[in-house]
């Protein structure tokens, strides 16, 4: 009695596999794939900027900038050069807060100047419309 093996294969079970089916998973992952390149944005080889409309601004200018100076005798020199008190004082301040461009006031006091002098000249600075008063530093007189 011969065993036909064509007979034999057709008629036996298949067999079941053990494994994990990974073909839906496949799928999903190449649709996911297919999305993903389709909401990429074009790469275009040109920058895009907004250049700036109108006039460019003006230079830049050094601003003016007088230096009052408070000595250790409460003398007020003006860009080193002294005043008689506190009249010449406020015509020069008056006359630097009505230009159009207001002067940078620099005020420095030597280390024994009296308190009032200098707060003298940074009340008249402040009441006759200055706007850019600073108070410069004690370097100069370091030792």
């Amino acid at each position: 009695m011969a065993i036909d093996f064509e007979e034999a294969l057709d008629s036996a079970e298949p067999e079941l596999s053990s494994g994990m089916n990974t073909t839906p998973l496949i799928d999903v992952l190449l649709v996911l794939l297919v999305m993903f390149i389709i909401t990429i944005p074009i790469q275009l080889h040109s920058v895009n900027m907004e250049m700036p409309a109108g006039l460019p601004p003006p230079p830049n200018t050094v601003p003016l900038v007088v230096r009052i100076e408070v000595t250790e005798q409460n003398q007020v020199l003006w860009n080193d050069e002294p005043l008689g008190g506190s009249a010449p004082l406020e015509l020069r301040l008056r006359a630097a807060a009505q230009l159009a461009q207001q002067p940078e006031i620099h005020i420095r006091s030597h280390p024994l100047a009296r308190y009032d002098a200098v707060a003298a000249v940074l009340s008249a600075s402040q009441r006759l419309g200055l706007q850019k008063i600073g108070v410069v530093g004690l370097d100069v007189y370091a030792r």
